[in-house]
């Protein structure tokens, strides 16, 4: 009865530790959500003419056109606005794509599947999409610069207005001194 008891123990601990693992996942759903909410991907024509902005699922949020790009013809404009939603679509789609990845972990593969049906969609290869996410993946902020900044006091004191004229040289000189800093 002892080892069926600790034959009992080993699977419920087993089972307890697959509860704490969804859990963990399904922790940072809120926060999930809330990115791919706020997702933008934008995409410009080579010519920069035509901007396409599109939120999640690839919803087109904003679509933008220069007077050289409409003035171009309506073929032109057909063909530099269908590549340039091709590409902010593909964007958003990666951009969720590693965002879900990030939250619930790499089980599917996700991005790599989504890298591969875009390369086959677009004639494009795997490589060259994935150096696309790299160069879309939100830069950390850079550290704020303090070298140029005092450490003690913001700034230097803005320069006294000269004495009256009826001060005297005794008065400017205790003034002075008081108002120096070591």
């Amino acid at each position: 009865m002892s080892a069926e008891f600790e034959q009992l123990v080993t699977e419920f601990e087993r089972f307890r530790s697959s509860i704490r693992s969804a859990d963990d996942r399904f922790a940072g759903l809120g926060a999930m959500q809330q990115q791919l909410t706020e997702l933008r991907a934008s995409a410009a024509s080579p010519d920069g003419g035509v901007t396409v902005v599109t939120g999640p699922g690839g919803a087109v949020l904003d679509v933008k056109f220069t007077e050289a790009a409409l003035a171009k013809g309506p073929q032109a404009l057909s063909a530099a606005l269908l590549a340039t939603l091709r590409e902010a679509v593909g964007e958003a789609a990666r951009r969720q794509a590693v965002i879900v990845e990030e939250s619930m972990g790499d089980d599917l593969g996700l991005v790599e599947q989504v890298l591969e049906t875009q390369a086959a969609a677009f004639g494009t290869t795997v490589e060259a999409l994935r150096s696309k996410l790299a160069e879309e993946q939100p830069r950390p902020a850079a550290p704020e610069d303090f070298s140029e900044q005092r450490v003690l006091r913001q700034a230097d004191p803005p320069p006294q207005a000269p004495p009256a004229s009826g001060a005297s040289a005794g008065d400017r000189f205790l003034r002075n001194l008081f108002d120096e800093e070591d």
